[in-house]
């Protein structure tokens, strides 16, 4: 059995920061750690961190592609799990409705595993009808979630819509690839 691969998402939350400990934890577990960032998750959070940690090139979109095969597929290809964390409101609702207008929903819509999310929004939106529609509709699909929790949300408000500590995710993600 070779080394599990893992592809991390990473969405424009203020909780990025936490996707840190997350692939620092997995990568000391002996996980291949594959990093997809959005263009709002760079505007948070740099790019180089998670190349530092995870050795591995970080993708933020589809046309800088140094090999012939798209990224997104070869990563498919290989990948035992695919997680997004944080995962907003906006992503669910890109990939609930098979919209593929990054590197980030295209390899979504290109993987054929496990998924995994971890949501990170105000309280409200996790709590519109809408996100609820699309969270409920995932679950139906099969995608797997960690959290929201509740607690104090960078916005200054309490309640649920926090992303959980990386510690949970990382629980998650090791028990599910041990599934594999």
């Amino acid at each position: 059995m070779g080394k599990k691969v893992v592809v991390l998402g990473i969405t424009g939350s203020i909780a990025a920061y936490k996707a840190v400990d997350l692939t620092s934890m997995l990568v000391k577990a002996g996980v291949d750690v594959n990093i997809i960032m959005t263009d709002s998750a760079r505007k948070i959070i740099t790019e180089q961190a998670f190349f530092t940690l995870s050795r591995n090139r970080v993708v933020t979109d589809l046309w800088t592609i140094p090999d012939w095969k798209p990224g997104h597929i070869e990563l498919a290809e290989k990948a035992d799990l695919f997680v997004v964390a944080p995962c907003t409101a906006n992503f669910m609702g890109k990939y609930v409705n098979g919209i593929a207008d990054d590197a980030l929903t295209t390899f979504a819509l290109s993987h054929t595993g496990k998924t995994v999310l971890a949501p990170a929004m105000n309280t409200n939106m996790w709590n519109n009808p809408i996100v609820n529609r699309n969270y409920k509709n995932l679950l139906d699909l099969g995608v797997l979630f960690v959290g929201p929790a509740s607690g104090y949300l960078a916005c200054g408000t309490e309640g649920k819509g926090k992303m959980s500590a990386p510690e949970t995710i990382f629980e998650k993600i090791t028990t599910l690839l041990k599934e594999r």
